[in-house]
């Protein structure tokens, strides 16, 4: 059987890809063709080639996964990533908005932003990588335009906050956030419930609504994801 590719029946630039052990799996539209991020698949469906998208690697593909209703990011979106590490997620969200969005991505750890650029954006003209720590916004404020969404995946211990801060000064009115609430990064003493709804509320106090709360098991232990709007 040959390897079958159509639309996700909700969210637009992202795939179901049928492979030939009958198997089906994420998949996203290859913006740098012939290249990998990350050791992922790569298929052809009617000369176009498309990234299997790992759900054990990528929070965004276990949350779709597990179901997820909102997903904010789309085609022609601008997006804030913050958190992009070597960018395995943030490869496909730029798969995802295509050439006409774009990707600022927001890394603290010179190792891991010179993986992101040598491996990723230099492949890929709509993403920017950000070398600077993203509890201080205003530091890259010369370099981030107005976005659509904001995807925040960081180790901190305030990540609500924190993503909350860049909304006030990066984020359009209605826009989306989606957060990956990490409970072993802010307090390994609580339960990881009352991580989440502690970060929830702060979310909430700072004018977020929030649209849907997923966990990530069994593809990662201890963390949510969290899609909220912004209201301000």
């Amino acid at each position: 059987m040959a390897v079958k590719v159509t639309p996700h029946e909700k969210f637009p630039g992202v795939y179901w890809a049928k492979l030939e052990d009958g198997s089906r799996k994420l998949a996203t539209l290859n913006l740098a063709p012939g290249r990998m991020v990350y050791g992922e698949e790569l298929v052809s469906y009617k000369r176009e080639e498309y990234r299997i998208w790992n759900p054990f690697r990528s929070k965004l593909a276990a949350a779709i996964l597990n179901h997820l209703q909102t997903v904010p990011i789309s085609p022609r979106h601008k997006v804030l990533y913050l958190g992009a590490a070597t960018g395995t997620t943030p490869s496909h969200v730029s798969d995802i908005v295509g050439h006409e969005g774009y990707v600022y991505c927001v890394e603290f750890a010179a190792r891991v932003m010179r993986e992101l650029i040598s491996n990723v954006c230099a492949y890929r003209p709509n993403m920017s990588p950000i070398l600077a720590d993203a509890r201080f916004a205003e530091n890259y404020r010369v370099l981030v335009e107005t976005v659509d969404d904001i995807y925040c995946d960081i180790a901190q211990p305030e990540q609500a906050r924190i993503l909350a801060d860049n909304a006030d000064m990066y984020l359009t009115p209605g826009g989306y956030v989606m957060l990956a609430i990490k409970s072993q990064s802010i307090d390994v003493t609580k339960a990881p419930s009352e991580i989440y709804r502690r970060e929830i509320e702060v979310l909430k106090k700072r004018g977020f609504k929030i649209a849907e709360v997923i966990n990530l098991e069994p593809y990662e232990k201890a963390h949510v994801m969290v899609v909220a709007e912004f209201k301000r």
